[in-house]
């Protein structure tokens, strides 16, 4: 009788909350939905970012908008999120970075395990190697063989340091055996625009921001990280079709929420940002960029960031990337 009671009890208490997260998901949103990409304006995730927000708009008839908070290697909007409500109307587009993050900083300001809840990737692309067009380097070969020549005298830059452009150049380092000295930038717009003018040899470039510049001839590419070629630019070589077949890399971009946030609504978020990779418009822009859609389950995104996370630390201690 007692143990009927318990049961009975826990049975309505579970159907009372089961139900109050189905009403929530439900009506959800019935506001305005906040975006918040902690890189610049004109970065992998921004542009991913603002093609996925479109698209939801029109779907949930509430405007999807898009805040830039850039700064400390993404962890100022990424703290601003972790502080937010739990109530999936304040998200979080990030890069691969939120994945490199705990591998460069000895204390995040948020547990990056238990702080957010990963809800849907956008999409991955991979990373353009790049240098000035009328640069000494025409194929990947001859910049590692003019690296090997002259040890810690070339260099090379990225988004920040930490960045994922970053450890994807230190990735190619270790894979080629070689030293380049690094350049940190703000972002990818400061450091392709300084590879434009050859002040630095070269940048891992997501290949979303630097598609304008190769398709307008303002920089040479000496080969993509994917292990074959890119739709949106056949005519530039794979790294590894270039004599380096083990080496490849990629970007990726994806969607956080607070922890605390109604599982109903994390999966009503993620189901919908799935469903926009079939909107025409989505499929064209990111055709267009060379991002491929790549839809997983909240579940199979969270394994994902956790191999990535692996990967990332494996990089930083093997270029002895010293925490800050």
């Amino acid at each position: 009788m007692f143990t009927s009671k318990i049961q009975g009890r826990l049975m309505l208490i579970f159907s009372l909350v089961f139900g109050t997260s189905l009403a929530i998901a439900q009506s959800y949103p019935n506001r305005t939905v906040k975006m918040i990409v902690p890189l610049t304006t004109g970065s992998g995730a921004d542009i991913a970012g603002r093609v996925v927000a479109k698209s939801l708009t029109e779907t949930w008839k509430q405007p999807v908008i898009i805040e830039n908070r850039p700064g400390a290697g993404g962890l100022i909007g990424t703290g601003v999120v972790v502080n937010s409500d739990p109530d999936g109307y304040t998200l979080l587009v990030q890069s691969a970075s939120y994945a490199a993050n705990p591998a460069i900083y000895k204390k995040l300001p948020y547990d990056p395990l238990k702080s957010l809840i990963d809800v849907a990737i956008l999409g991955q692309t991979p990373y353009v190697m790049i240098t000035a067009a009328d640069g000494p380097y025409q194929t990947i070969r001859d910049l590692v063989i003019a690296a090997k020549s002259k040890p810690g005298e070339i260099t090379f830059a990225s988004a920040g340091v930490g960045s994922s452009t970053h450890l994807a150049a230190e990735y190619f380092n270790q894979m080629m055996g070689i030293k380049l000295i690094h350049v940190p930038y703000k972002g990818s717009p400061e450091a392709i625009q300084d590879t434009m003018s050859g002040r630095t040899a070269f940048y891992m470039a997501p290949l979303d921001t630097a598609i304008g510049q190769l398709r307008g001839g303002k920089v040479r590419a000496l080969g993509v990280t994917s292990k074959t070629r890119n739709a949106a630019v056949p005519e530039i070589a794979s790294v590894a079709e270039q004599g380096y077949p083990n080496f490849e890399i990629g970007l990726w971009f994806g969607v956080w929420a607070p922890a605390g946030t109604p599982a109903a609504v994390v999966k009503k978020i993620n189901t919908d940002i799935n469903q926009s990779m079939q909107d025409p418009e989505v499929k064209n822009a990111y055709e267009t960029k060379g991002i491929k859609a790549t839809p997983m389950s909240p579940s199979e995104f969270s394994k994902f960031v956790r191999e990535e996370m692996a990967k990332y630390q494996k990089i930083a201690k093997e270029a002895n990337i010293e925490p800050q």
